[in-house]
């Protein structure tokens, strides 16, 4: 039962090494999408997200990254 509980948190880390980040990035695509089809003619402000939203998480990502060592 060890072994399959470690082997499953090996798979998941693969794909999901932050979970904040990972769950930050969903959100910020759907206050995109969101935003994109709520309020018709917002594609320019939804692609505005996505190109501010995504870098800047990152950005904050590796600057805790960097914090923790």
């Amino acid at each position: 039962m060890t072994l399959l509980r470690t082997i499953l948190a090996e798979l998941i880390g693969l794909f999901v090494d932050d979970g904040n980040l990972a769950i930050l990035c969903v959100a910020v695509i759907a206050i995109a999408t969101a935003l994109a089809k709520l309020a018709p003619g917002s594609g320019v402000a939804a692609i505005g997200v996505l190109l501010v939203g995504c870098p800047a998480l990152l950005c904050f990502s590796v600057y805790r990254g960097t914090r923790k060592r």
